[in-house]
């Protein structure tokens, strides 16, 4: 892993030492105490590097390309080709209805008056229906399969009717964990292991921490109060499928390089040793079957043209303007976060594993891999509002927060939130942090000036306003039936005087100012380019008109916020990052 990369046919590839620096500054933003990310070129682990320890303690090692690392919803990928080696193999049709593999599906209703059967390509490709459960869904990773099993004879909730929406489901996964089971008489694991990891050579894979030594294993972790807590390892269960999977870059370069391989069809990348799907489905894997949005600049002037975003089976797929298609899928989890990429033009992939609670890892990965091939710019995705409102559980949820919020009780908040809510961010810190928001913006109250929003109908978002100062609060409900608050957010506002205000302002005043470069009050991080950071600034000025700061959109009070700017022509929505030490702008974005 020594070859020098710029020998690559991609053009303007950078070296080694610069994709390691922007790891290395990612990694120094804390949001994990360990990196561990690799490079694939035409289906070769060509670069591998780690950062931080795997585990804290005297004498944590920085991790390497055999570390392991749990990598979360990264295992969807697993799930989906298991699904097409069944498919494959004649076991099952990819439009069969789910219920003739798991008979608790039998009768549903599937959302809506006749909508029709509930297909296996519909859990595949996330349009079930199901309203998005993430992070309800994480923690039911060692559920057990009966319990599971009476869950789903239950029934649940639905959103959508099946095949008329994308919307992200870990529900939708683990039912296809049932599926492969049905089809092909093997428990799920035992399919996966026997059927691809064996035949791929994937030694360092599995779906338990007990299946690998200490000291070959990454300990996740998350920020508390006092810094980071380490967090135990679920055991293997139902939801496996969804997120189950334990792995390392060495092995997940063998993953992604079979992927990658499969294009363009007829090509000599085909790996060693020979994958077990046939490249044709792993290419339909990584085909667009749903829209998911459409990324783009929010409409600011002089950017590029609005590009899509869908997903395949199991697999995101991007089509960015400059790049081409980019497929990807990340993982977020309780102690760990993950991503891998991969360029299918060039065959170039990145896979990036942290172990801090949703580590940012689509970022690092992203960064790399735009650096290693022609510049592109990043997008967004914009969210359009659901049709039909939200469910009346949902506005029924949203007051009972509001009273929650007022008056915080344990035991009020136990009823009201799913199991996950208590071990994402402990009831102590929710109240230290309510209280934090109480001091920043005085009692508040929900405000009646401004319309609530759902972008789905398990979703509400609304405003609380108080004597200095409007924040936005959301939550998101579960899937289960009766559904329960999965996630409760709420922006807290920069103390005045602290860095992150201080920066704040200076970025507004610049804006009003008409000045070019960035004011030289502010500093800014080496790790961003002052340069881009003021033109894009610059252009959504002049769009915007003069402005003034509003309401606090995002933000955790210290080191990031998302205000509202109010223009005379638009409203936009100003992003900062900064270092709340020394007030360093790490970063800066508009929206529309």
């Amino acid at each position: 892993m020594s070859s020098d990369f710029a020998a690559s046919p991609a053009t303007e590839l950078a070296s080694f030492a610069a994709a390691d620096e922007i790891v290395r500054q990612f990694h120094e933003r804390g949001g994990q105490p360990a990196i561990s990310y690799g490079i694939v070129r035409d289906g070769v682990l060509v670069h591998a590097a780690g950062f931080g320890a795997r585990a804290l303690g005297a004498g944590g090692q920085a991790p390497d390309e055999r570390t392991v690392f749990r990598i979360a919803s990264m295992s969807k990928s697993f799930t989906a080709s298991a699904v097409m080696l069944l498919r494959d193999a004649g076991a099952l049709a990819l439009d069969d209805p789910a219920s003739a593999y798991v008979p608790e599906l039998a009768g549903w209703a599937n959302g809506a008056p006749a909508a029709g059967p509930l297909t296996i390509r519909h859990l595949l490709t996330m349009t079930a229906g199901f309203p998005t459960d993430d992070p309800w869904g994480d923690r039911q990773q060692g559920l057990p399969i009966e319990d599971f099993r009476a869950l789903l004879g239950g029934g649940v909730r639905f959103n959508w009717a099946p095949g008329t929406r994308f919307e992200y489901s870990n529900l939708g996964y683990a039912i296809l964990g049932l599926v492969v089971t049905a089809a092909s008489g093997l428990p799920y694991d035992e399919f996966i292991r026997t059927r691809l990891l064996a035949p791929l050579g994937m030694t360092g894979t599995g779906f338990a921490a007990h299946e690998f030594a200490a000291a070959d294993l990454a300990v996740g972790y998350r920020r508390g109060g006092d810094g980071w807590q380490q967090l135990p390892f679920d055991p293997y269960g139902a939801f496996a499928p969804m997120g189950g999977v334990f792995s390392c870059v060495a092995d997940l370069a063998t993953w992604t390089a079979g992927f990658a391989a499969a294009f363009p069809p007829g090509a000599a990348r085909e790996t060693s040793p020979a994958h077990p799907l046939a490249p044709a489905s792993r290419r339909q894997m990584q085909l667009p079957q749903a829209l998911t949005g459409w990324r783009a600049p929010n409409g600011i002037p002089g950017g590029p043209a609005a590009s899509p975003a869908h997903y395949g089976f199991g697999l995101f797929v991007d089509e960015d303007p400059a790049l081409g298609r980019v497929v990807s899928h990340s993982g977020g989890y309780p102690g760990f976060g993950s991503n891998m990429r991969w360029h299918p033009a060039t065959g170039l992939a990145v896979i990036a594993l942290g172990n801090g609670t949703y580590a940012a890892m689509s970022v690092v990965a992203q960064l790399v891999l735009k650096a290693l091939l022609p510049r592109s710019t990043a997008y967004h995705v914009d969210l359009a509002p659901a049709p039909s409102g939200p469910w009346p559980e949902t506005l029924a949820a949203a007051d009972a927060v509001n009273e929650l919020l007022k008056n915080w009780d344990d035991a009020h908040a136990a009823a009201l939130f799913a199991e996950n809510v208590p071990l994402d961010r402990p009831y102590q810190e929710r109240r230290d942090d309510l209280a934090l928001l109480r001091e920043r913006i005085g009692d508040f109250r929900p405000d009646a000036g401004r319309a609530a929003e759902s972008d789905t109908p398990a979703h509400r978002r609304w405003w609380l306003a108080g004597e200095r100062g409007t924040v936005a609060v959301s939550i998101q409900l579960s899937p289960q039936l009766p559904p329960r608050v999965q996630s409760l957010t709420f922006a807290i506002p920069p103390a005045p005087g602290s860095k992150l205000a201080q920066a704040l302002t200076a970025v507004t005043d610049w804006l009003n100012s008409g000045a070019a470069d960035l004011p030289g009050t502010l500093p800014v991080s080496p790790e961003a380019d002052a340069g881009l950071l003021a033109r894009r600034l610059r252009m959504a000025a002049a769009w915007a008109g003069p402005v003034t700061t509003g309401a606090c959109q995002a933000g955790n009070g210290s080191s990031a916020a998302t205000v509202e700017l109010t223009g005379q022509h638009a409203t936009i929505a100003l992003s900062l990052l900064v270092n709340p030490v020394s007030g360093a702008l790490r970063q800066a974005d508009v929206a529309l």
